[in-house]
């Protein structure tokens, strides 16, 4: 398995993203990813299936040291002792030990940025995390969240596909050595409809959605976590892995970005995006 290297932490390049897998559906993907190749599962307070993920993992038999596991916590609880509550109501929830990889969920609002980087601070000394990190964060917020932590943050969870431009947060990252984690690698299956991915796939026997993955991946600082309800498709997303595409064909789907194409935008928490 393909790893991504950040401030100390070894990311699995390619996990199952687990928002809207619920219940018995929930658990038995997480195990049948785990058991058909995959060491890096992603969920979210948020989500609501930390229990059912956790006994996916706990189901699969594999051993829990070889696998990578990520959780985030929602903003409403970044006050401090709201922090450490929900904190250990992760590592309950999830019940497959020390956790790999606590991130904010979103920016801080209520709170102030140092206040929420304080509490996934005290998670990484207390050892309820392996590592610590940040999500939906634009360029001024990797900034400030870096200059206030003291452990190295070592991933931004971003949205990041062929049709959206990251290049300013993506360059912010790199230049504090935070990885890029992205959601909605394949935004939605819109890739599939851009003629230059169906091109592509066609010359690598791929689908479009397993050329994004490859894409992604082709950056080398960048991790995906494509979110599948069928388990057919799980097999599908790991062998993008094993696609090489040339500088041309990296560079054809970078001009795709231009679109700007951003699918996930919630009000209630969404911060004011850098623009391309």
């Amino acid at each position: 398995m393909k790893i991504v290297s950040a401030n100390g932490a070894d990311i699995p390049a390619i996990g199952l993203g687990t928002w809207e897998l619920r219940g018995e559906q929930c658990t038995q993907l997480v195990e049948t990813a785990l058991q058909g190749g995959y060491t890096h599962i992603d969920t979210a307070q948020m989500y609501q299936n930390e229990r059912e993920v956790g006994a996916g993992i706990r189901a699969s038999g594999m051993n829990r040291d070889n696998l990578f596991v990520t959780t985030k916590i929602w903003p409403e609880n970044y006050a401090t002792d709201d922090f450490a509550r929900a904190a250990d109501e992760r590592l309950e929830f999830l019940d497959c030990g020390t956790l790999d990889l606590l991130l904010l969920h979103w920016p801080p609002q209520a709170v102030s940025m140092a206040e929420a980087v304080a509490g996934l601070n005290k998670a990484k000394r207390t050892g309820l995390a392996r590592h610590i990190g940040i999500s939906n964060f634009t360029v001024q917020q990797v900034e400030e969240a870096v200059a206030l932590s003291d452990e190295p943050l070592v991933c931004n969870q971003i949205e990041y596909h062929p049709l959206i431009n990251q290049d300013k947060v993506r360059a912010a990252c790199a230049r504090h050595g935070l990885a890029v984690t992205a959601y909605c690698p394949i935004a939605r299956n819109q890739v599939a409809d851009e003629p230059v991915m169906r091109d592509i796939a066609l010359r690598h026997d791929a689908s479009p959605a397993q050329i994004a993955l490859a894409w992604l991946a082709g950056h080398g600082d960048v991790i995906s976590i494509p979110r599948s309800s069928r388990p057919e498709r799980l097999a599908d997303n790991l062998k993008a892995m094993r696609i090489s595409l040339s500088e041309d064909e990296m560079a054809e789907i970078g001009a795709l970005t231009a679109r700007d194409l951003r699918l996930v935008d919630p009000e209630s928490v969404r911060p004011r995006w850098d623009t391309a």
